[in-house]
């Protein structure tokens, strides 16, 4: 198996894939040291003749990634993805744009009928009727130099993804559905999906006290962790964890000596930069205007949710996603369904290809047209006069 270290090498494959219909592409990455994923391979394959699949080292000093960049932009190549979010926040964060266009075989194996978050090996074995070797699942891909197990069990994750993508392909032309898996893979590149703003960083993180000033200390450990963890490239966790944010938030430190009380914070963070940093931000917080305090988020609690209508909705969407073989938390998640028996209507369950499939006998049931019934194991719509 080839392995490309070289920017000339790189550019004859792309420009040999430039010539196919599609190209397949995987990573392989580390995060648990960083706050950025680190590229530590790239795997390429295409349809054609000859070196069809490689393995390019980013790692290498002499490589320059521009030739696969070129590649990306070139419309008239599809490129194929399995779970491409972490892939796509790579490239993204390296060079500021995404492949297009794009296909995610995971997201397309949903609409397909494969079940929620299908992985890549059921779909080797389902489709391909192989199975994977997973021995080095748990690699270190920053290490080199990587040996053959290593190299095929990375190309295994590019090669069989080209015959996943021509069956699951034919069948979203076969079934109409083509469009649907376009409309999901706007969210996957768009920029917003992969920026995090430090200042709405709190909103990732579970409290148990509404208190609009515990949540304005909340808010400002949070962004001054995000900014540090992103300037420093370090993990979150590193700096501080999410229950020693909430102790700092309850125990609001004014001093050194406070911080040293700590039961939760890392040892690291009781001095310098970052005990600085955590100390201002809890001034910050203690001192803010109260108008400029975050607002507890009271949208569930304001919810008043129909429960037998809601239980309704859960059998309308089982009833559905077996008849459509779509996902039924691809289609709507739990909480969408009791907002919809909460009389919320601005929801993607009731946008796009979902009203066709759910959307719209959703609402005719929330408005009383229509019945559910049972005949055997079926459940049938009822039509009811008006």
């Amino acid at each position: 198996m080839k392995t490309i270290t070289k920017t000339e090498e790189l550019a004859a494959f792309c420009e040999t894939a430039a010539e196919q219909f599609y190209v397949t592409v995987d990573t392989e990455f580390l995060r648990e040291r960083t706050y950025y994923s680190k590229l530590c391979l790239i795997q390429l394959a295409h349809p054609g003749e000859g070196d069809n699949a490689v393995l390019v080292d980013p790692l290498a000093g002499e490589l320059d990634l521009e030739p696969l960049y070129a590649l990306f932009r070139d419309t008239s190549v599809v490129k194929v993805f399995h779970a491409a979010r972490q892939d796509l926040e790579i490239f993204w964060v390296a060079a500021g744009q995404f492949p297009t266009p794009l296909f995610d075989t995971q997201v397309a194996a949903m609409v397909c009928g494969f079940g929620e978050q299908v992985g890549y090996e059921t779909l080797v074995r389902k489709i391909c009727k192989q199975s994977l070797d997973k021995t080095s699942r748990f690699t270190d891909w920053s290490r080199r130099p990587l040996s053959e197990a290593q190299k095929t069990y990375a190309l295994a994750d590019v090669t069989h993804l080209r015959q996943i993508y021509e069956f699951l392909r034919d069948e979203l032309e076969r079934t109409g559905r083509t469009a649907w898996v376009e409309e999901e893979l706007q969210i996957l590149t768009h920029p917003d999906t992969y920026e995090v703003d430090p200042q709405s960083a709190w909103q990732r993180i579970k409290t148990r006290t509404n208190s609009p000033r515990f949540l304005g200390l909340v808010r400002e450990l949070a962004a001054f962790r995000e900014d540090y963890a992103r300037t420093n490239d370090v993990p979150r966790s590193r700096v501080f964890k999410d229950d020693a944010l909430i102790e700092l938030a309850s125990t609001k430190p004014k001093t050194m000596q406070d911080l040293g009380r700590s039961r939760l914070l890392l040892r690291e963070a009781r001095k310098g930069v970052i005990a600085d940093g955590i100390l201002a931000a809890v001034e910050r917080g203690l001192t803010m205007d109260n108008a400029d305090l975050p607002a507890p988020d009271r949208s569930r609690e304001k919810l008043q949710v129909n429960p037998a209508l809601a239980d309704l909705l859960r059998v309308l969407l089982k009833a559905k996603s077996e008849a459509s073989d779509v996902a039924p938390r691809l289609i709507a998640p739990a909480a969408e369904l009791d907002a919809i028996a909460a009389g919320q209507r601005d929801l993607p369950s009731l946008r796009g290809w979902r009203r066709d499939v759910f959307g719209t006998d959703a609402l005719r049931l929330c408005e009383g047209e229509i019945a559910l019934g049972a005949k055997g194991d079926q459940v049938k719509i009822v039509e009811l006069a008006r």
